[in-house]
């Protein structure tokens, strides 16, 4: 009975915490395209709701290994430690987002799960049981995500300008730099599912020949893009605008798929956990199509609310703006998901937001809403470890 019971908490707390990971993040994938006007909010919700899940499925086996046990050494705990531990930590840091949701804010799900995991690790075996080094080498990534996106954003939008802006054809040279951003991003997320996932896994082939088949797809739709772009008829910055609003709802597309794949993690590695240890058997693909579930249902119910601050109170967005945004912040969360690093795909996109609003000077950025940004993520950690210490200590006596 109490195994039962166990279980149905570790269900519950997964989708709970999935919930928030699309009620937070799905500004992540979405607030560029909502603020720059190149989908609406429901074009939006449905789109990320779809790709998020099949983000979690396809490719979202990686980062779940980084934080199922590489946080706290699992080898000096008891399995009844181990599933209160990683249920308080999945309570812990679903509540803290809520709270940050409610507000408006943008957090890192994955710095809130981190922390409870810290927490429950501090109050049942003290500083030792935590795995410090890895916990440096995830809070550098958190650091570095932001710089990351920011850069290549700043470096994406500045090319934008000088080969678009900056001539005397604007509309002539979006037409020929346009297919050159389709083929590449579609290389980076075909390579995604191809490398080192369920679907590569099946279809069985070697690196090399994902890399042959990814590179002659791009080229491909990136010679018919071109031929489409040819045929566009205007003259002006709306029209070359209007170029740059269907390639950012490729890359909004592209940057959903991505957040499902890395941050799916922070809802199924802790309850993996828990199932491994309570009922002695566990399926990867079925946590993950939870956890892809529970993201789409947050995205729909309270996915607006972060929308508002990331997509419309940090800069003014326009399409190409939105498009080097997602391009930039989208490269640096795959990129990062390959390795298996559980970095903040918030982080990421607010530092490529910043970023962006920065190529157009400082006077373009809202600093006092991205000091409550920063602030929010400061608090993230401490207050995550004092909740998941609260909740362990109330697991105890309960169970």
């Amino acid at each position: 009975m109490l195994t039962v019971i166990l279980i149905a908490i570790a269900i519950f707390a997964a989708l709970y915490m999935a919930w928030n990971i699309g009620a937070n993040d799905v500004a992540n994938s979405m607030a560029t395209a909502v603020g720059a006007k190149a989908l609406s909010l429901r074009q939006a919700l449905i789109i990320a709701s779809i790709l998020n899940v099949c983000g979690a499925v396809l490719v979202g086996k990686h980062v779940t290994a980084t934080i199922q046990g590489s946080i706290v050494d699992t080898a000096l705990l008891t399995d009844h430690s181990l599933v209160l531990g990683f249920l308080s930590a999945l309570l812990a840091a679903g509540i803290f987002v809520t709270f940050a949701t409610w507000k408006e804010l943008p957090v890192s799900t994955t710095h809130g799960v981190i922390g409870g995991i810290i927490g429950f690790g501090l109050i049942e075996g003290g500083i030792d049981l935590v795995k410090w080094g890895s916990v440096g080498t995830v809070a550098a990534s958190w650091m570095l995500s932001p710089v990351a996106g920011a850069v290549i954003a700043f470096v994406t939008f500045k090319i934008i300008a000088y080969l678009v802006f900056g001539t005397k054809d604007p509309l002539n040279s979006a037409k020929k730099i346009g297919p050159v951003f389709i083929a590449l991003t579609l290389f980076i997320i075909l390579m995604s599912i191809f490398s080192k996932t369920n679907v590569g896994e099946m279809l069985g082939y070697t690196t090399s020949e994902y890399v042959l088949f990814t590179t002659v797809i791009s080229l491909i739709i990136g010679i018919i893009g071109f031929f489409i772009f040819k045929n566009i008829l205007g003259e002006g910055y709306d029209v070359v605008e209007s170029l740059f609003r269907r390639l950012q709802v490729m890359t909004s597309c592209y940057i959903a798929f991505s957040q499902g794949a890395n941050d799916v993690a922070n809802a199924i590695a802790p309850v993996s956990v828990v199932l491994l240890l309570t009922w002695g058997k566990i399926d990867t693909a079925y946590l993950l199509l939870l956890g892809g579930i529970g993201i789409s249902i947050g995205i729909t119910t309270w996915g607006y609310k972060v929308i508002r601050t990331v997509g419309g109170k940090i800069t003014v967005l326009t399409n190409t703006r939105g498009f080097s945004i997602d391009f930039g912040a989208a490269t640096v969360v795959l990129i990062a998901s390959k390795l298996g690093l559980p970095i903040s795909t918030s982080h990421t996109v607010v530092g490529a937001v910043i970023g962006v609003g920065l190529a157009r000077g400082l006077e373009a950025v809202d600093l006092s809403v991205v000091k409550r940004i920063i602030y929010s993520w400061a608090l993230t950690l401490p207050v995550t470890i004092l909740l998941a210490i609260v909740i362990y200590k109330a697991l105890q006596i309960i169970f």
